[in-house]
């Protein structure tokens, strides 16, 4: 095999693959990026059981071929070259020369014939998103997955269709987070629980371009998002995702609208005297037009107030500000509205329109004057 192309295209497809190598395995050909030039395109593919990549780079082809090569050292070497022209040349002893000007690396490769290639997928259900929305979709919602394997299905996100309404889920025990966003087009109902990790993958190979489509197609096991050049094909996560409408309600006792960034920031501020590992609640004090917060800690306390439009009754209700802070920082309005009903309930932040629902569990908490 014989290859040329560019740096930067070879550096960007090696750099999108790689996000499918595992950082443990026991099988080391997983541990490679497959270059296949078999065809008329380069190919670039990685794979691990779970999620697969593949993407296409434009060079010129002077020999066909196939190899596999260590992703670790290969995305190495590549970045480390000069911005210039790379050869790759393989020989029937899997040895791969690689040169760039004056630098020349040999490593040896693997063949290319033991690579687990991505799973042919019959691509007949699918939905149409831009990159820009699916990226945003998923900076909205994935802080709220669960990082613990216990439970599953916490640590992907449901992906509903229902017409041309694309509802994403995801919840820890502590906290949910929902965005719905409207499709162009209408489509079958459909319900599917996505890895969280393919979720995180792919939003970091977006471009986040609103003029650029994503191709979402499903079966009963797989997702495949198709984009640019590039293929994603996951696994599905197995099983009913939770019955999320029961834990949603629209009875509230208190209503507070408030400046989004003010609140931030002063939950931002609070958190400045809770060492990493504490479990501090941030208490919240609301009054008429008028919200106190206070935090206490070994290392010092804090207390500031925010001007606030209040419906309904006072109440005094602690949280865990973290969980505020996530919510709050990946909503774009100005204004948010936040509603209660009492200390033990979860308190809700959404739009009127409800295309933005994350729900808080309070916490328990001392007063201390």
């Amino acid at each position: 095999m014989k290859l040329v192309c560019s740096k930067s295209n070879l550096l960007n497809g090696v750099q999108i693959v790689s996000k499918a190598v595992p950082n443990k395995t026991t099988m080391s050909i997983l541990e490679c990026v497959l270059i296949d030039a078999r065809d008329t395109d380069i190919r670039l593919m990685a794979n691990d059981m779970e999620l697969g990549i593949e993407t296409i780079i434009e060079g010129e082809i002077v020999e066909k071929g196939i190899i596999a090569l260590d992703a670790k050292i290969f995305l190495e070497i590549v970045r480390k070259l000069p911005d210039s022209e790379i050869t790759i040349v393989t020989d029937d002893s899997l040895k791969t020369t690689i040169t760039c000007e004056k630098s020349k690396f040999n490593i040896i490769g693997k063949t290319g014939e033991d690579f687990s290639y991505l799973p042919s997928i019959e691509k007949i259900d699918s939905i149409i998103v831009s990159q820009f929305t699916l990226k945003e979709v998923v900076r909205q919602t994935i802080f709220s997955i669960s990082d613990n394997d216990n439970n599953k299905l916490m640590t992907g996100e449901l992906f509903e269709i229902n017409e041309d309404i694309l509802k994403v889920v995801s919840l820890d025990g502590h906290r949910i987070s929902i965005r719905k966003i409207r499709l162009k087009n209408f489509y079958m109902p459909k319900k599917v629980v996505v890895p969280g990790k393919t979720l995180n993958e792919i939003s970091k190979i977006l471009s986040g371009d609103t003029d650029k489509d994503v191709h979402i197609f499903f079966t009963d096991k797989h997702i495949v998002f198709e984009f640019d050049n590039t293929t994603v094909v996951s696994r599905l996560i197995e099983g009913d995702y939770f019955k999320i409408d029961q834990m949603l309600s629209s009875d509230y006792e208190t209503k507070v609208r408030i400046n989004k960034k003010e609140f931030l920031n002063c939950i931002d501020r609070a958190t400045l005297l809770v060492k990493e590992g504490d479990k501090k609640p941030i208490i919240i004090n609301i009054t008429d037009g008028m919200m106190e917060l206070k935090i206490n800690s070994t290392v010092g306390s804090m207390n500031e107030e925010i001007d606030i439009e209040k419906k309904g009754k006072d109440i005094m209700i602690g949280f865990n500000p973290k969980f505020l802070i996530d919510a709050l920082r990946v909503i774009d309005d100005e204004e948010v509205d936040i509603y209660l009903v009492n200390p033990k309930a979860p308190c809700f932040i959404r739009d009127a329109e409800e295309n933005y629902i994350y729900l808080i569990l309070p916490v328990n908490f001392t007063t201390v004057d």
